[in-house]
Order: structure tokens, then sequence, then C-alpha cells
């Protein structure tokens, strides 16, 4: 195998470098993927769960797309919730609580599983580059390995540093020795590097927790899944529990803030702002007398627990000694303290829409490489890098996701255009279409390109299609389908609204508050037609006819903004000529090279007067 020439190389078997591997692989690509570990496939670094706000779209939208993540998180679960169901359902988020075990096994079945790809445990420390295009790897062995293209998927562990107290250890995750070579190779070349900081919790023993001083959580009554094939559904769940810190607890952590590589200076990178340690959520927030902790299980068949919300880099004696000051942790054992980890990245700004570099040819970076923070926002990354890089090397065309297409789009183009200098964590709030791109119809925006790209099989294919059609056909049943006051009004009254003195259509009763299709099924003839479509179908229906104005309104504002990302910027347009633009819009201008005008508009620091000028000069 050392002497073949791959397609595509993926360095790293993390959550992007699983994808790209699986995608490149699927779509027919010789591909090697190179671990330092081949224990560590597909491992949950942090906390053993997928999805949660906005995060659980993307992984239905890997899933519509082709991608393992869902599939593999169905096949690990221990617990299923559907988050954020008071609000409207732009903002209803999958999420599961996984065995982390499992998760990882599960993995790297999948992927062994999958035609065309090899696997080699090494650790790359630099790249092959011949006329500025990349051409394999050298790994630590001092094997030359050559690649078509070469996917950088290094998560934390570039020079990866990491911090417990006034002790540092090398390593890219506690226990693991961390990479080096590839930054100092990069840099030389031109490229731009940074650092950022994560962490992570301890982890404890669960059997010496009283959870009758915890809040239970369980999972949702009738869980569903993240896959839209058919893969296992929850039978059994595990519970969660809810706790709180108290003063105490912070008067304890204080307590160690001069050891605390934090405050003291040793750690100069920034951290995720959105998940902070609890040193810094007692600095930063210090009017506030608790702090919420989940307490989480880490699998099926082991006592191991994850302190979500703990996250530290204190010295272990406080994090233990303050510990055991929260409600159910008097007694607690810790398996491994809480820790932070510094590693380098590299200024996304530096990539194109399908994060091929722009400095190299064919070399692609997907993941923690690339600023962000997450499982999902990882693999999305991979699945699209992966992709790429088979097209690439095949001379297909590039495939880029849209921000009215996926929040896998809106992701990429984020980091694209704005760069950025904290860890990047999605959000519902960073999508403008939110309501465009729901969890429940990822497959019906995505299945029907992953299959043109030949992805996504048949079999998804088949089913979406089943399912736009099934659901139009209901849509059409509930708008034509009259209902009478005296049928409707003791539902209308059982919801405390107000009584109708006229038929109305049901689609027509349907769009008012509170009132849901399970409420309309109360009346018989209406279950008769309803009882013959899934759960999936009937929610797809009731949203369409519910939000059918919001819907309509956002895929105007969407024509709008298409029309500006059809008016090109050539790769080679001089914007210093432009003596009427800002010095900052030049300045970012050369930096991002925006490919068209609506991407132009949504780098940070370019104003509207700026991107007026170039409408002008264009036309």
């Amino acid at each position: 195998m050392i002497n073949e020439i791959y397609d595509v190389i993926v360095v790293g078997a993390g959550h992007a470098g699983s994808e790209a591997a699986a995608a490149a692989a699927n779509l027919g690509s010789k591909t090697l993927l190179i671990t330092m570990n081949m224990q560590t496939i597909g491992q949950m670094s942090c906390n053993p769960a997928m999805g949660g706000i906005a995060k659980g779209q993307i992984v239905r939208e890997i899933d519509a797309m082709g991608g393992y993540s869902g599939i593999i998180a169905d096949k690990s679960a221990i617990q299923f919730k559907m988050l954020n169901l008071s609000k409207g359902p732009a903002m209803w988020s999958p999420r599961t609580q996984n065995d982390r075990m499992l998760f990882a096994e599960e993995w790297r079945i999948a992927l062994e599983n999958t035609p065309n790809l090899d696997f080699f445990q090494d650790m790359v420390k630099s790249l092959i580059i011949e006329n500025n295009r990349v051409a394999g790897v050298i790994t630590s062995l001092g094997l030359e390995i050559k690649g078509k293209s070469v996917v950088l998927t290094n998560g934390t562990f570039l020079n990866g540093l990491i911090h417990v107290g006034d002790k540092q250890l090398g390593g890219g995750r506690m226990g693991e020795p961390r990479a080096f070579g590839i930054t100092e190779q990069l840099v030389t070349l031109g490229f731009e590097s940074g650092r950022m900081k994560t962490g992570t919790p301890p982890r404890v023993d669960g059997r010496s927790l009283d959870y009758s001083k915890m809040e239970e959580q369980k999972g949702d009554e009738n869980p569903k899944k993240f896959s839209y094939l058919d893969s296992p559904k929850l039978t059994k769940q595990m519970s969660c529990h809810i706790v709180y810190t108290n003063e105490t607890v912070h008067e304890i952590l204080r307590e160690g803030f001069d050891r605390s590589p934090m405050f003291n200076g040793t750690i100069q990178s920034i951290g995720p702002r959105y998940c902070p340690s609890i040193e810094d959520k007692i600095n930063r927030f210090a009017e506030r007398e608790r702090h919420q902790l989940f307490v989480e299980p880490e699998g099926w068949r082991t006592v191991e627990i994850y302190v979500n919300g703990f996250s530290s880099s204190l010295p272990e004696d406080i994090q233990l000694k303050a510990m055991r000051h929260i409600p159910g942790f008097a007694n607690a054992k810790v398996f491994r303290p809480g820790y932070a980890i510094e590693y380098d990245y590299f200024p996304p700004t530096q990539l194109h829409h399908t994060l091929e570099t722009k400095l190299i040819e064919n070399l692609y970076f997907a993941g923690q490489i690339n600023g962000t923070t997450g499982y999902e926002e990882a693999a999305g990354q991979g699945l699209i890098a992966g992709i790429n890089a088979h097209n690439k090397v095949h001379e297909k065309e590039a495939f880029t996701l849209n921000r009215d297409e996926a929040y896998i789009g809106v992701l990429i183009d984020d980091l694209i255009t704005k760069g950025t200098d904290e860890p990047y964590r999605m959000f519902t709030s960073r999508a403008e279409y939110r309501l465009l791109l729901r969890q429940d119809n990822a497959d019906i925006r995505l299945t029907e390109k992953s299959y043109n790209l030949g992805l996504a099989n048949e079999e998804r294919l088949i089913k979406v299609q089943d399912k736009i059609a099934k659901s139009n056909q209901l849509e059409s049943f509930l708008k034509d389908t009259s209902l009478k006051p005296g049928v409707i009004n003791p539902v209308l009254e059982s919801i405390s609204s107000a009584k109708v003195d006229q038929a109305y259509r049901s689609a027509q009763i349907l769009t008012r508050p509170n009132m849901t299709l399970e409420k309309l099924e109360e009346i018989d003839f209406i279950k008769e037609v309803t009882q013959q479509y899934s759960t999936e179908v009937k929610e797809q229906a009731e949203i369409n006819i519910k939000y059918k104005g919001y819907i309509e309104k956002e895929r105007d504002n969407v024509a709008k903004l298409t029309r500006l990302e059809t008016i090109k910027i050539p790769d080679d347009f001089d914007y210093n000529n432009l003596k009427s633009l800002s010095a900052e819009a030049k300045q970012k201008f050369n930096k991002v090279k925006p490919k068209t005008i609506a991407q132009a508009a949504r780098i940070s620091g370019v104003s509207p007067a700026d991107i007026n000028i170039l409408l002008i000069y264009l036309k």
C-alpha cells in the first residue's frame, strides 16, 4: 500500500476525518485514512452526545447527504430528546446522549465496511508539495505515501498542550501524543496560523454519586432518531440528571485562581465563548449564585459520568474539593480531572468554499484546524472536504452548499468570509433562513443533491420522494376538507379558541394558535385519513400549512439574495484600483477574495457603500 498513489489521503480519524474518508471512498476514490491510533477512530473526546441546538440540524443534513454520523449516533444512543419544542419548528433540535465506547466501535465498523478505504496507523509529520500542489504525506516512520489530494483533520493535535493547574503536558488528548511538523511546514509555505483553547470537565465514578439529590432528566416518551434510514429506534433509555453549583463551590474554586493557567498568563489563546470553563463562568458572571451542571452517563456498560458544565483547568485537588460540595457529589471519586488544551489552527479565510486551501492546490482543511468547535461542525466540514477532494482529482465540478440550502452551508460561508478568532460554534441565530433549514426537512433539501453526486443511494431517494408525495397528499386533503361548526366547535372550545359560525377548511383551522393536527384527529373522519400517514409525513404537512406565509417570505428573500450570488467577481480582480472603496474593504477583499457580490456583502467590516461601488464597477 505504501507504493500506491491514492486519490485522497485523509489525516486524522476524528469526526471530520471519518466523514471525509467515508465520502471520498463511497464516491469511488481510492482513499487512505491515516490516524495516530486505530483504537480512537470516531472518538468522542469531550461530551458523549450528538446534536443539540442547530447541531442536530447539521447531523440530519449529514445523514441526508449519505454521511454516517446520524446512523452511528442512532446505533449508539442511550437517550433521545427533541429540544426547543416550546418554540417554532425552526428551533426544534434533535439530540442524543450516546454510549461513548459503542459510538467509536460503530464508527470503526462502518469505515472498515466501506469499499475503497485503506487504513494506516502513524503520525503525519509533513506534506509532499510539488509545484504548489500537494502530492502526498511523510510519516514519522519516514514513509512517503503519494496522494493526489490530502485532507487535514488534525483536531486538537497540532502542537497540542494540555494544562492541569500549573502542570503542562504535550498531547492532543489526555494520554495521547501531540502531532508536530505540519504547522511549521505550512507556515513556511505562507499560511497564517494561530492558537486556540478548549477544555473538558472531570469524569467521575457514578457509583460514588447520590442521585436522590439531583433532578432526573428522562428522554422523550416517544423518542425519534437522527437518520432518515431504518436505523434502530430506542426502546429503553438512560436518564441524565441536573444539579447546581453554589457559593461554597465558587469560593473553593476561587482559591485556586492563582494556580489557574487561565488567570496567571500561562494560557493566552482564546477559548469557546459559549462553552466556558467553570472558573471562567464564576469570574465573568460573579453576580450569579449558581450554575447548572448536567450529569451525563457515558454508556450502558460503564459507571463513568461526564460532568457537563464543569470544564476546568484548575489543579486537580481544587477540582475535587469544590466538586464535593455539589449536591450529590459529597463522596465523588474522580476517574480523571478536567483539563484545558491549546492547539494550532489556521484562520479559514485561507480556504475556498470547497475547503481547498488557496495557497496549495488539492490540499483541504476540515474540523478544528479551521477554528471550529463541536463534533457536528467538524463532521459537516469533513463531508464537504471529502466530496470535493474526490471531485477535484476526478475532474468533476466543485460541490458547495448555499446559506439557504443547509446549516453546513452557513457554517462554511461564515468561516470563509468572516473568519474566526475564537472557536466557532453553530447556532440557529447564525442562519438567516432558519425556517427553511429545519431538522425535519433536511432529507427534502439535500437527498437529491447527494444522489446526483453519487453519494446518497437510491433507497434514500425513493424514501424522500415518497415522503414528499404523501405530504403533498395530506396537505391537499386538509386544504379541501371542510369542517362544519357542529364538528369543529367542540375541538376549538377544548383549546379555548373562538368558535366558528360557518364551515371552514381544515387547513384554515390548523393555522390557529394552539391548534395542532393531533387535535384535529379527535374528529373521526379526519383521523381515518391521517392515520394512513407516518409521523414524519404528518409533521411535514402540518408545518407547511401552519407556517406557509413565513416560508414564502423567506423564499422571496432567498430569491433576492440569489440575484447577488449570480454577480461573479473575477479571481484576479484588482480592488486597489477602486479608489472609492474604503481601506478596510480593500484589505478584506484582498484577503478573502470573494467569488460573488453576495459573499462580499457578508464580510465583516464591509459597508453597503463598498458593495454599491463594486456593483457599479462590475455592471
